[in-house]
């Protein structure tokens, strides 16, 4: 399976893992983020218009170093999948959705016409978060969170899309369920345990496979036994 994300940082946060999960099992599972920080579904747009060469190449969750267009990215190679998301300071906001989602999602099947459409569901900013009240206006994650999850569905109604990575609502499960660290700036998710949990959602919605036994640990910061089981048991909460 190939896989490939017009994000920025969430979805890098995303895919560090992902390869390496499904190799566990031993599967083949072929990543690559396009990426540029903080990057908006309407600055997408934009350098689609544009065919700007602005985006960082990732690939199997590792920097290439090289840069790349919208455009030589969907026609370089035939993917299985492409995940489309917000930036996480629209991201609450349904109406920063359109038209660009569309848009996106007709270039898409212009260039990459095989391909299944995902929608990436992005998370809410930690509870005590600058950002929350100062960028987002609101007092508390889980108020944030609530018009995420309106805003993602309402989005991958609009496109018609083939399926969404709900991580947003599995990391607040994660949370209800005893983590007590997930982001590592109160909104990236946290090198070990949050980019496990993404990993995993990722990997169970694309593929199906039961995550309970896998047992990858290349963790770039340690991740607990306790950890790791709430983050499974999270996992197979959300994800059916």
């Amino acid at each position: 399976m190939k896989i490939l994300s017009i994000g920025n940082s969430f979805s890098q946060d995303a895919q560090r893992y992902l390869h390496r999960i499904a190799k566990k099992d031993g599967l083949e599972l072929t990543t690559a983020n396009l990426c540029i920080g903080g990057c908006s579904l309407r600055t997408h747009y934009l350098n689609m218009l544009n065919e700007n060469v602005a985006y960082d190449f990732e690939f199997n969750g590792e920097t290439t170093f090289i840069k790349v267009s919208l455009k030589q990215a969907l026609e370089g190679t035939e993917w299985d999948v492409i995940t489309l998301q917000q930036a996480s300071a629209f991201s609450a906001d349904a109406e920063t959705y359109l038209p660009y989602i569309e848009e996106l999602v007709q270039y898409i099947k212009k260039y990459a016409p095989r391909s299944k459409i995902f929608v990436h569901e992005t998370w809410a900013y930690e509870d005590g978060c600058e950002r929350l009240k100062s960028i987002v206006n609101y007092n508390s994650a889980q108020e944030m969170f609530e018009d995420i999850r309106s805003a993602y569905a309402a989005a991958a109604k609009a496109i018609k899309a083939d399926g969404l990575i709900p991580c947003g609502t599995v990391m607040l499960k994660a949370l209800s369920l005893g983590i007590k660290k997930i982001h590592r700036d109160t909104f990236h998710a946290s090198l070990g345990t949050g980019r496990y949990l993404l990993g995993l959602t990722w990997y169970k919605v694309l593929t199906g496979k039961d995550v309970s036994q896998n047992d990858f640990n290349e963790f770039d910061e340690p991740v607990t036994e306790e950890e790791r089981a709430i983050v499974i048991n999270a996992v197979n909460a959300i994800v059916q």
